[in-house]
Protein backbone atom coordinates (compact mmCIF):
# COMPACT_ATOMS: atom_id res chain seq x y z
CA UNK A 1 0.00 0.00 0.00
CA UNK A 2 1.31 3.24 -0.69
CA UNK A 3 2.04 5.57 2.04
CA UNK A 4 -0.15 8.87 1.63
CA UNK A 5 -3.06 5.31 1.21
CA UNK A 6 -1.67 4.00 4.68
CA UNK A 7 -1.90 7.50 6.31
CA UNK A 8 -5.33 8.23 5.29
CA UNK A 9 -6.44 4.58 6.13
CA UNK A 10 -4.98 5.10 9.40
CA UNK A 11 -6.69 8.63 9.89
CA UNK A 12 -9.65 7.17 8.96
CA UNK A 13 -9.61 5.18 12.43
CA UNK A 14 -8.29 7.68 14.75
CA UNK A 15 -10.24 10.92 13.92
CA UNK A 16 -13.43 9.18 15.55
CA UNK A 17 -11.31 8.07 18.54
CA UNK A 18 -9.72 11.30 19.18
CA UNK A 19 -12.95 13.10 18.85
CA UNK A 20 -14.08 10.94 21.93
CA UNK A 21 -10.96 11.78 23.41
CA UNK A 22 -11.19 15.63 23.12
CA UNK A 23 -12.52 17.47 25.85
CA UNK A 24 -16.16 18.46 26.28
CA UNK A 25 -17.20 22.01 24.43
CA UNK A 26 -19.75 23.77 26.58
CA UNK A 27 -19.27 27.13 24.47
CA UNK A 28 -21.41 27.74 21.69
CA UNK A 29 -18.78 29.85 20.14
CA UNK A 30 -15.92 26.87 20.44
CA UNK A 31 -17.41 24.26 18.25
CA UNK A 32 -15.80 20.36 18.84
CA UNK A 33 -14.84 20.67 15.19
CA UNK A 34 -16.01 22.21 11.63
CA UNK A 35 -15.90 20.64 8.23
CA UNK A 36 -15.53 22.79 5.11
CA UNK A 37 -15.74 22.02 1.35
CA UNK A 38 -14.23 24.19 -1.44
CA UNK A 39 -13.91 23.15 -5.27
CA UNK A 40 -12.48 25.35 -7.85
CA UNK A 41 -11.75 25.53 -11.53
CA UNK A 42 -10.00 27.88 -13.97
CA UNK A 43 -9.31 27.72 -17.27
CA UNK A 44 -7.29 29.37 -19.34
CA UNK A 45 -6.55 30.43 -22.52
CA UNK A 46 -3.74 32.35 -25.15
CA UNK A 47 -3.80 33.11 -28.67
CA UNK A 48 -0.85 33.33 -30.89
CA UNK A 49 1.93 36.03 -30.28
CA UNK A 50 5.05 37.01 -31.52
CA UNK A 51 8.18 34.62 -31.27
CA UNK A 52 10.84 34.53 -33.38
CA UNK A 53 12.37 31.25 -31.72
CA UNK A 54 11.25 29.09 -28.80
CA UNK A 55 13.06 26.67 -26.33
CA UNK A 56 12.78 23.88 -24.53
CA UNK A 57 10.91 25.57 -21.96
CA UNK A 58 9.24 28.30 -23.66
CA UNK A 59 5.40 29.60 -23.61
CA UNK A 60 4.40 28.06 -27.03
CA UNK A 61 3.14 30.72 -29.67
CA UNK A 62 -0.23 28.73 -30.72
CA UNK A 63 -3.76 28.87 -29.06
CA UNK A 64 -4.12 27.28 -26.14
CA UNK A 65 -6.52 26.43 -23.62
CA UNK A 66 -6.10 24.22 -20.55
CA UNK A 67 -8.20 24.04 -17.46
CA UNK A 68 -7.53 23.25 -13.79
CA UNK A 69 -9.02 21.44 -10.71
CA UNK A 70 -9.12 21.33 -7.34
CA UNK A 71 -11.40 19.97 -4.70
CA UNK A 72 -10.59 20.11 -0.68
CA UNK A 73 -12.02 18.76 2.73
CA UNK A 74 -11.10 21.19 5.52
CA UNK A 75 -11.47 19.14 8.66
CA UNK A 76 -11.00 20.77 12.45
CA UNK A 77 -11.36 19.13 15.40
CA UNK A 78 -10.75 20.51 18.83
CA UNK A 79 -8.09 18.04 21.10
CA UNK A 80 -8.45 20.36 24.14
CA UNK A 81 -9.32 24.41 25.16
CA UNK A 82 -5.94 25.30 23.15
CA UNK A 83 -4.98 22.32 20.90
CA UNK A 84 -6.57 21.65 17.67
CA UNK A 85 -6.09 19.56 14.99
CA UNK A 86 -6.20 20.16 11.11
CA UNK A 87 -6.58 17.40 8.36
CA UNK A 88 -7.09 18.43 4.32
CA UNK A 89 -7.48 15.75 2.01
CA UNK A 90 -7.17 17.06 -1.44
CA UNK A 91 -7.87 16.12 -5.20
CA UNK A 92 -6.04 18.31 -7.97
CA UNK A 93 -6.24 17.85 -11.64
CA UNK A 94 -5.93 19.55 -14.52
CA UNK A 95 -3.12 21.14 -17.40
CA UNK A 96 -1.54 24.62 -17.77
CA UNK A 97 -0.65 26.71 -20.20
CA UNK A 98 2.51 25.11 -22.03
CA UNK A 99 2.83 22.49 -19.25
CA UNK A 100 3.20 25.18 -16.96
CA UNK A 101 6.59 26.28 -18.45
CA UNK A 102 7.77 29.58 -20.36
CA UNK A 103 6.28 32.37 -17.59
CA UNK A 104 8.31 33.10 -14.86
CA UNK A 105 5.25 35.08 -13.32
CA UNK A 106 3.25 31.73 -13.99
CA UNK A 107 -0.73 32.56 -14.56
CA UNK A 108 -2.52 29.91 -12.73
CA UNK A 109 -1.96 29.51 -9.14
CA UNK A 110 -4.04 26.62 -8.85
CA UNK A 111 -2.03 24.37 -11.67
CA UNK A 112 1.41 23.43 -9.98
CA UNK A 113 3.80 21.56 -12.15
CA UNK A 114 2.60 18.23 -11.73
CA UNK A 115 3.72 14.87 -13.81
CA UNK A 116 -0.49 14.24 -15.55
CA UNK A 117 -3.64 16.00 -16.13
CA UNK A 118 -5.38 13.09 -14.26
CA UNK A 119 -7.42 14.05 -10.78
CA UNK A 120 -5.05 12.15 -8.23
CA UNK A 121 -5.98 12.17 -4.14
CA UNK A 122 -3.18 13.57 -1.76
CA UNK A 123 -2.66 14.65 1.82
CA UNK A 124 -2.99 18.50 1.43
CA UNK A 125 -2.50 19.69 4.95
CA UNK A 126 -1.88 17.17 8.58
CA UNK A 127 -0.88 18.88 11.57
CA UNK A 128 -1.17 19.67 15.07
CA UNK A 129 -1.83 23.46 16.83
CA UNK A 130 -1.29 24.36 20.39
CA UNK A 131 -1.18 27.53 21.79
CA UNK A 132 0.67 28.18 25.19
CA UNK A 133 -1.07 31.77 26.16
CA UNK A 134 0.01 34.36 28.42
CA UNK A 135 -2.24 36.70 30.91
CA UNK A 136 -6.04 36.56 30.75
CA UNK A 137 -6.93 38.52 27.61
CA UNK A 138 -8.31 36.85 25.00
CA UNK A 139 -9.50 37.20 21.12
CA UNK A 140 -12.15 35.98 19.13
CA UNK A 141 -11.54 33.95 15.88
CA UNK A 142 -14.79 33.23 13.29
CA UNK A 143 -14.73 29.75 11.73
CA UNK A 144 -13.15 29.54 8.57
CA UNK A 145 -11.19 27.11 6.46
CA UNK A 146 -8.43 25.13 9.22
CA UNK A 147 -10.00 27.88 11.69
CA UNK A 148 -11.87 26.41 14.56
CA UNK A 149 -13.70 29.54 16.04
CA UNK A 150 -13.72 30.72 19.64
CA UNK A 151 -11.61 32.48 22.26
CA UNK A 152 -7.62 32.31 21.86
CA UNK A 153 -5.55 33.83 24.34
CA UNK A 154 -4.38 37.88 22.89
CA UNK A 155 -0.96 37.15 24.02
CA UNK A 156 0.09 33.58 22.92
CA UNK A 157 3.29 31.59 21.85
CA UNK A 158 1.59 28.51 18.84
CA UNK A 159 3.55 25.50 17.77
CA UNK A 160 2.43 23.59 14.61
CA UNK A 161 4.13 20.70 13.53
CA UNK A 162 2.98 18.58 10.41
CA UNK A 163 1.99 19.18 7.03
CA UNK A 164 0.72 22.32 5.38
CA UNK A 165 1.99 24.47 2.85
CA UNK A 166 4.46 27.72 4.26
CA UNK A 167 2.26 30.54 2.55
CA UNK A 168 -0.82 29.64 5.12
CA UNK A 169 1.51 30.92 8.14
CA UNK A 170 4.20 33.37 5.89
CA UNK A 171 3.39 36.26 3.02
CA UNK A 172 -0.07 37.27 3.89
CA UNK A 173 -1.41 40.04 2.40
CA UNK A 174 -5.57 41.00 2.95
CA UNK A 175 -5.77 41.58 -0.59
CA UNK A 176 -4.36 38.78 -2.81
CA UNK A 177 -3.29 35.80 -0.88
CA UNK A 178 -5.75 33.04 -2.55
CA UNK A 179 -5.76 31.86 -6.57
CA UNK A 180 -8.96 30.30 -5.45
CA UNK A 181 -11.01 33.84 -4.90
CA UNK A 182 -8.43 36.87 -5.78
CA UNK A 183 -5.14 37.25 -8.25
CA UNK A 184 -3.80 34.10 -9.83
CA UNK A 185 -0.53 34.97 -10.87
CA UNK A 186 2.03 33.38 -9.14
CA UNK A 187 3.88 36.33 -8.56
CA UNK A 188 1.08 38.20 -7.33
CA UNK A 189 -0.57 35.71 -5.55
CA UNK A 190 2.85 35.29 -2.99
CA UNK A 191 6.07 36.98 -3.22
CA UNK A 192 7.68 35.13 -6.23
CA UNK A 193 11.09 35.95 -5.07
CA UNK A 194 10.78 33.67 -1.99
CA UNK A 195 11.47 30.31 -2.71
CA UNK A 196 9.18 28.92 0.15
CA UNK A 197 10.01 25.20 0.85
CA UNK A 198 7.24 22.84 -1.11
CA UNK A 199 6.87 19.38 -3.05
CA UNK A 200 5.40 19.99 -6.59
CA UNK A 201 2.26 20.42 -5.33
CA UNK A 202 2.97 23.36 -2.95
CA UNK A 203 3.30 21.32 0.69
CA UNK A 204 6.35 20.78 3.02
CA UNK A 205 6.52 19.06 6.48
CA UNK A 206 7.73 20.82 8.95
CA UNK A 207 6.78 23.49 12.04
CA UNK A 208 6.04 27.00 12.33
CA UNK A 209 6.88 28.99 15.87
CA UNK A 210 4.53 32.16 16.76
CA UNK A 211 5.02 34.91 19.25
CA UNK A 212 1.71 37.11 19.09
CA UNK A 213 0.04 39.87 20.81
CA UNK A 214 -2.40 42.75 19.48
CA UNK A 215 -0.56 44.23 17.36
CA UNK A 216 2.71 42.53 16.57
CA UNK A 217 3.96 38.78 15.03
CA UNK A 218 6.47 37.19 15.42
CA UNK A 219 6.94 34.00 13.01
CA UNK A 220 9.62 31.32 12.54
CA UNK A 221 9.47 28.11 10.23
CA UNK A 222 11.59 25.04 9.86
CA UNK A 223 10.87 22.75 7.20
CA UNK A 224 11.72 20.36 4.40
CA UNK A 225 13.48 20.95 1.20
CA UNK A 226 12.61 18.56 -2.02
CA UNK A 227 15.50 16.59 -3.30
CA UNK A 228 15.59 18.09 -6.52
CA UNK A 229 14.42 21.65 -7.91
CA UNK A 230 10.76 20.99 -8.06
CA UNK A 231 10.34 17.67 -7.11
CA UNK A 232 7.87 15.24 -5.38
CA UNK A 233 9.97 14.11 -2.59
CA UNK A 234 11.34 15.36 0.18
CA UNK A 235 14.93 15.09 1.28
CA UNK A 236 15.06 14.20 4.82
CA UNK A 237 18.23 15.41 6.05
CA UNK A 238 17.02 18.23 7.92
CA UNK A 239 19.88 19.34 9.92
CA UNK A 240 21.80 19.53 6.55
CA UNK A 241 18.73 20.26 4.39
CA UNK A 242 16.00 22.81 4.62
CA UNK A 243 14.12 26.04 4.54
CA UNK A 244 13.75 28.38 7.46
CA UNK A 245 11.68 31.51 7.53
CA UNK A 246 11.59 34.46 9.35
CA UNK A 247 8.55 37.13 9.71
CA UNK A 248 7.68 39.61 12.06
CA UNK A 249 4.18 41.50 11.06
CA UNK A 250 2.74 44.81 12.83
CA UNK A 251 -0.92 45.40 12.65
CA UNK A 252 -1.89 48.88 12.96
CA UNK A 253 -5.05 51.28 12.02
CA UNK A 254 -4.90 54.80 10.53
CA UNK A 255 -8.13 56.45 12.00
CA UNK A 256 -10.74 53.50 11.44
CA UNK A 257 -8.61 52.40 8.86
CA UNK A 258 -6.81 48.67 9.19
CA UNK A 259 -3.28 47.98 7.28
CA UNK A 260 -0.66 45.28 8.49
CA UNK A 261 3.27 45.54 7.24
CA UNK A 262 5.03 41.99 7.36
CA UNK A 263 8.85 41.24 6.71
CA UNK A 264 9.99 38.07 5.75
CA UNK A 265 13.39 36.47 5.45
CA UNK A 266 14.83 33.25 4.31
CA UNK A 267 17.27 30.68 4.40
CA UNK A 268 17.51 27.55 2.27
CA UNK A 269 19.94 25.09 2.35
CA UNK A 270 19.69 22.31 -0.84
CA UNK A 271 21.52 20.13 -2.87
CA UNK A 272 21.69 22.89 -5.52
CA UNK A 273 23.23 24.04 -8.21
CA UNK A 274 25.34 28.09 -8.65
CA UNK A 275 24.98 29.60 -11.96
CA UNK A 276 28.54 30.88 -12.09
CA UNK A 277 29.42 27.64 -11.63
CA UNK A 278 27.50 25.95 -14.32
CA UNK A 279 29.07 28.77 -16.26
CA UNK A 280 32.27 27.93 -15.70
CA UNK A 281 32.10 24.61 -16.32
CA UNK A 282 30.39 25.20 -19.59
CA UNK A 283 33.16 27.24 -21.11
CA UNK A 284 35.64 24.57 -19.80
CA UNK A 285 33.77 21.73 -21.88
CA UNK A 286 32.13 23.82 -24.47
CA UNK A 287 28.89 22.98 -23.76
CA UNK A 288 25.61 24.39 -22.87
CA UNK A 289 25.19 25.44 -19.45
CA UNK A 290 23.22 23.40 -17.27
CA UNK A 291 22.75 23.69 -13.23
CA UNK A 292 21.89 19.92 -12.51
CA UNK A 293 25.62 19.38 -13.35
CA UNK A 294 26.91 21.58 -10.85
CA UNK A 295 24.80 20.82 -7.80
CA UNK A 296 26.52 20.64 -3.91
CA UNK A 297 25.61 19.49 -0.99
CA UNK A 298 24.57 22.62 1.11
CA UNK A 299 24.02 25.16 -0.89
CA UNK A 300 22.74 28.10 0.40
CA UNK A 301 20.14 30.49 -1.07
CA UNK A 302 18.85 33.37 0.72
CA UNK A 303 16.56 36.56 0.40
CA UNK A 304 13.88 38.93 1.84
CA UNK A 305 10.42 40.43 1.08
CA UNK A 306 8.18 42.68 2.02
CA UNK A 307 4.22 42.77 1.91
CA UNK A 308 1.69 45.44 2.69
CA UNK A 309 -2.20 45.77 2.84
CA UNK A 310 -3.84 49.28 3.68
CA UNK A 311 -7.78 50.01 3.79
CA UNK A 312 -8.02 53.30 2.32
CA UNK A 313 -12.21 53.32 2.37
CA UNK A 314 -14.45 51.01 3.59
CA UNK A 315 -14.37 48.72 0.21
CA UNK A 316 -11.18 49.96 -1.18
CA UNK A 317 -7.54 48.47 -0.71
CA UNK A 318 -4.39 49.01 -1.37
CA UNK A 319 -1.12 46.35 -1.59
CA UNK A 320 1.89 46.11 -2.39
CA UNK A 321 4.90 43.46 -1.86
CA UNK A 322 8.27 43.85 -2.50
CA UNK A 323 10.88 40.85 -3.00
CA UNK A 324 14.77 40.00 -3.34
CA UNK A 325 17.30 37.24 -3.84
CA UNK A 326 20.59 36.52 -3.97
CA UNK A 327 19.81 35.29 -7.50
CA UNK A 328 23.43 33.24 -7.26
CA UNK A 329 21.70 29.66 -6.81
CA UNK A 330 19.52 27.65 -8.54
CA UNK A 331 15.38 28.14 -8.73
CA UNK A 332 14.27 25.34 -6.74
CA UNK A 333 11.45 25.09 -5.35
CA UNK A 334 8.86 27.69 -6.52
CA UNK A 335 9.52 29.84 -9.28
CA UNK A 336 12.11 31.48 -11.17
CA UNK A 337 12.15 35.21 -9.88
CA UNK A 338 15.01 37.01 -8.21
CA UNK A 339 13.66 40.51 -7.83
CA UNK A 340 9.56 41.76 -7.15
CA UNK A 341 7.94 44.46 -7.31
CA UNK A 342 4.18 44.16 -7.58
CA UNK A 343 1.26 46.39 -6.38
CA UNK A 344 -2.51 46.64 -7.07
CA UNK A 345 -6.17 47.73 -5.83
CA UNK A 346 -8.92 45.64 -4.79
CA UNK A 347 -12.85 47.26 -4.43
CA UNK A 348 -15.93 45.39 -2.87
CA UNK A 349 -19.23 46.10 -5.06
CA UNK A 350 -20.77 47.49 -1.97
CA UNK A 351 -21.66 51.23 -3.96
CA UNK A 352 -23.08 49.28 -7.19
CA UNK A 353 -25.15 47.33 -4.41
CA UNK A 354 -23.06 44.06 -5.04
CA UNK A 355 -21.51 43.60 -1.71
CA UNK A 356 -20.18 40.11 -2.31
CA UNK A 357 -18.36 41.01 -5.59
CA UNK A 358 -14.78 42.13 -5.76
CA UNK A 359 -13.29 44.05 -8.60
CA UNK A 360 -8.92 44.47 -8.69
CA UNK A 361 -5.72 45.19 -10.74
CA UNK A 362 -2.05 44.65 -10.19
CA UNK A 363 0.58 45.40 -11.99
CA UNK A 364 3.92 43.28 -11.24
CA UNK A 365 7.28 43.49 -12.31
CA UNK A 366 9.51 40.45 -11.83
CA UNK A 367 13.78 40.56 -12.56
CA UNK A 368 16.64 38.58 -12.44
CA UNK A 369 20.69 38.51 -11.38
CA UNK A 370 22.66 39.62 -14.11
CA UNK A 371 24.69 35.97 -13.75
CA UNK A 372 20.73 34.17 -13.57
CA UNK A 373 20.13 36.34 -16.92
CA UNK A 374 23.00 34.95 -18.60
CA UNK A 375 22.77 31.70 -17.48
CA UNK A 376 19.89 31.64 -19.56
CA UNK A 377 21.00 33.82 -22.53
CA UNK A 378 23.66 30.81 -23.22
CA UNK A 379 21.15 28.48 -23.32
CA UNK A 380 21.00 27.33 -19.49
CA UNK A 381 17.19 25.71 -18.92
CA UNK A 382 15.98 26.66 -15.14
CA UNK A 383 13.12 24.24 -14.19
CA UNK A 384 10.17 26.02 -15.79
CA UNK A 385 11.92 28.74 -18.43
CA UNK A 386 14.36 28.66 -20.98
CA UNK A 387 14.04 29.91 -24.37
CA UNK A 388 17.54 28.20 -25.66
CA UNK A 389 18.73 32.01 -25.50
CA UNK A 390 17.53 35.24 -24.29
CA UNK A 391 17.33 39.04 -25.04
CA UNK A 392 16.88 39.80 -21.70
CA UNK A 393 14.02 42.26 -19.84
CA UNK A 394 12.31 42.48 -17.20
CA UNK A 395 8.91 40.47 -17.34
CA UNK A 396 5.69 42.30 -16.46
CA UNK A 397 2.59 41.43 -15.42
CA UNK A 398 -0.80 43.22 -15.36
CA UNK A 399 -3.53 41.16 -13.86
CA UNK A 400 -6.99 42.44 -13.05
CA UNK A 401 -10.60 40.23 -12.51
CA UNK A 402 -13.58 40.89 -11.23
CA UNK A 403 -15.64 38.16 -9.12
CA UNK A 404 -19.00 37.86 -8.77
CA UNK A 405 -21.13 36.19 -6.19
CA UNK A 406 -23.71 34.19 -7.93
CA UNK A 407 -25.72 32.55 -5.17
CA UNK A 408 -24.43 31.49 -1.37
CA UNK A 409 -21.20 30.02 -2.23
CA UNK A 410 -21.05 30.26 -5.64
CA UNK A 411 -18.34 32.41 -7.59
CA UNK A 412 -17.39 33.08 -10.74
CA UNK A 413 -14.35 35.68 -11.79
CA UNK A 414 -13.24 36.58 -15.13
CA UNK A 415 -9.38 37.36 -15.24
CA UNK A 416 -6.98 38.98 -17.88
CA UNK A 417 -3.43 38.68 -18.13
CA UNK A 418 -1.01 40.72 -19.96
CA UNK A 419 2.84 39.27 -19.76
CA UNK A 420 5.21 41.57 -21.39
CA UNK A 421 8.76 40.00 -22.12
CA UNK A 422 7.55 36.35 -20.91
CA UNK A 423 10.49 34.14 -19.01
CA UNK A 424 12.45 37.70 -19.65
CA UNK A 425 12.76 37.40 -23.32
CA UNK A 426 12.09 40.89 -25.18
CA UNK A 427 12.60 38.98 -28.27
CA UNK A 428 8.67 37.23 -27.21
CA UNK A 429 5.33 38.57 -26.84
CA UNK A 430 3.13 40.08 -25.08
CA UNK A 431 0.72 37.66 -24.38
CA UNK A 432 -2.69 38.02 -23.37
CA UNK A 433 -4.06 35.84 -21.35
CA UNK A 434 -8.17 35.24 -20.53
CA UNK A 435 -9.53 33.13 -17.76
CA UNK A 436 -12.81 31.69 -16.52
CA UNK A 437 -13.09 30.63 -12.72
CA UNK A 438 -15.76 28.80 -11.20
CA UNK A 439 -15.49 28.24 -7.08
CA UNK A 440 -17.57 26.69 -4.56
CA UNK A 441 -17.49 26.54 -0.83
CA UNK A 442 -19.36 25.97 2.37
CA UNK A 443 -18.97 24.73 5.78
CA UNK A 444 -20.61 22.32 8.26
CA UNK A 445 -20.22 24.13 11.42
CA UNK A 446 -21.64 22.83 14.63
CA UNK A 447 -22.84 25.10 16.84
CA UNK A 448 -22.57 22.92 20.17
CA UNK A 449 -20.98 19.94 21.02
CA UNK A 450 -22.57 17.81 23.76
Amino acid sequence: MPRSEAILALLLVALPLMAQDAAPDTNEQSPLWDLYYQATSIGQRHGTFYAPYSGPLSLEDITEHDASITTTLFFGLRLSDNTQFYFDPEIAGGRGLSQVDGIANAPNGEMLRVETATPKPYIARLYITHDFGFGSEKEHVDDDENQLAGDRPMTRYTIVVGRFSLTDFFDNNAYTHDPRTQFTAWGVMYNGAWDYPADTRGYTWGWVHEFHTRNWSLRYSSAAEPKVANGPQFDRRLFRDRGDTFEGERRYSIGNRTGAVRVLGYLNHTDSGSYAAALRLAEQTGTTPNITAVRRVGTLKYGTGVSLDQQILRDVGLFTRLGWNDGKTESFAFTAIDRLASGGISVKGTSWNRKDDVAATSYTVSGLSGVHALYLARGGLDFLIGDGRLNYAPEYVWESYYSARLFPGFFMTFDLQEVTNPAYNHDRGPVWIESIRLHMEFGLKPKHAN
